[in-house]
C-alpha cells in the first residue's frame, strides 16, 4: 500500500511562537522545565572535522528509560490521546488530523510533539508526506520522526516532533563537503551518504515533494527486506525546510538500545538512541553518564545501533 503524494504546500505556521509564549504561563511544570533547560550541563566532544554535543538533561529520564514492550504500553493510558493530557496543555491543529502541542519536557529551546487526533501505531510510510507539510509550514524548526523501535517512548500512537533550528549539529555538518558525498540524482532530487561520521545516513534534497516522497517509499521498501521481521525498518529522520529545498536525513538502525542501557554498575550509560542523538546531540537523563561518557562510548554506540556504510551504500544503489 502506498501514499498519495502531491506537490501540494500548506502554509508557513505564523503563531507557532505566540502559541508557545501564551501556553507556557499556563502550565506551571512546562515553564519551570523551560527555564531549568536555560542551565542544563552540556559538553562538546570533537570528533574528525565535526562535534558530537552531550545534554545532561534529567527531566528526560520518562522518554529515555520508558517501556516500550507490549505488556507495559497496554498496562498505561496513553499519554498522547486528548483525554489523557494535562488540563493545561492546548492545542494548535494541523492540516484535518493533528495536534500540536508543547512538549513539557524540552531538550530544544523550543520543543514540539505533533500527535495524530486518533490513537494509531507509530508506522511512518502513509503519513510522511505530512512530515514534509510540518517541515515547510514549521520553518523555524526542525522536524522529527522516532520509530517504534528507534526511541519512540509512544510507539502505540502516531507523533512527530519539531524543534528550534541551530541546535542540532548535523544543519551545519551537511553543508560540509568533507562528511557528505553527492551519490545520485534521480527525479530532481540530490542523493547523498555520509563519510567517516560515526552514524551512517542517507540524505535527500530537494524543491520536489513529490519526487522526496517517491524516493523515500521505495528506500523504505528496499530496507524493509532487509528487516522483513520488523513490522517497519527501524529508522530515525530529520527533516527540514531551507532555502526552497527539503532535507531529509535517514537514519537506518539495526538495533534498538546499546549494550551500555543493559550493562550493570559502572558499565551502565542509561542511554536511548534517537533522531535527537543521531542529529549530533546526546542525551544523559543521568548526571553520573553525562560525567563518565566518553568518545569511545559514542563512537561505540553509534556502531552497534546504525547501519554500516558499505550496506547503507548498497542501500543508496538500488534506488
Amino acid at each position: 500500500m502506498h501514499a498519495v503524494f502531491t506537490n501540494f504546500y500548506m502554509e508557513p505556521i505564523k503563531n507557532i511562537n505566540h502559541f508557545i509564549e501564551t501556553q507556557l504561563p499556563e502550565w506551571e511544570m512546562a515553564s519551570s522545565n523551560y527555564n531549568d533547560l536555560k542551565n542544563v550541563k552540556t559538553k562538546t566532544f570533537l570528533f574528525n572535522g565535526f562535534e558530537i554535543l552531550v545534554q545532561f538533561n534529567p527531566k528526560r529520564i520518562t522518554s529515555s528509560a520508558a517501556k516500550v514492550d507490549v505488556k507495559s504500553i497496554e498496562a498505561r493510558p496513553c499519554f498522547l490521546c486528548a483525554q489523557n493530557r494535562p488540563m493545561q496543555q492546548r492545542s494548535l491543529p494541523f492540516k484535518d488530523d493533528y495536534q500540536i502541542l508543547v512538549n513539557p519536557f524540552p531538550i530544544f529551546p523550543r520543543h514540539l510533539t505533533i500527535p495524530k487526533e486518533q490513537h494509531t501505531d507509530q508506522l511512518i510510510q502513509l503519513h510522511f508526506g505530512d512530515m514534509l507539510d510540518l517541515a515547510y509550514s514549521l520553518d523555524d524548526f526542525v522536524v522529527f520522526y522516532n520509530g517504534p523501535k528507534c526511541g519512540a517512548s509512544a510507539p502505540d500512537h502516531f507523533h512527530f516532533q519539531a524543534g528550534s533550528k541551530g541546535f542540532l549539529p548535523i544543519e551545519k555538518d551537511f553543508h560540509n563537503t568533507a562528511l557528505v558525498e553527492l551519490v545520485k540524482v534521480k527525479q530532481e532530487v540530490k542523493i547523498y551518504q555520509s563519510k567517516d561520521y560515526l552514524r551512517s545516513a542517507i540524505t535527500l534534497q530537494s524543491s520536489n515533494k513529490e519526487s522526496i516522497a517517491l524516493i523515500f517509499s521505495g528506500l523504505y521498501n528496499d530496507f524493509h527486506l532487509l528487516q522483513p521481521t520488523e513490522v517497519e525498518p527501524m529508522l530515525n529522520i530529520l527533516a527540514y525546510f531551507e532555502k526552497g529545498e527539503w532535507i531529509v536525513h535517514i537514519f537506518p538502525r539495526i538495533l534498538h538500545r546499546p549494550a551500555q542501557y543493559f550493562a550493570q554498575g559502572e558499565g551502565q550509560i542509561l542511554l536511548s538512541p534517537a533522531s535527537v542523538d543521531m542529529g549530533g546531540v546526546f542525551i544523559t537523563p543521568r548526571e553520573e553518564d553525562f560525567n563518565k561518557i566518553s568518545m569511545d562510548d559514542i563512537a561505540d554506540i553509534f556502531t552497534q545501533v546504525c547501519m554500516d556504510e558499505i550496506t547503507l551504500h548498497k542501500l543508496i544503489n538500488r534506488i
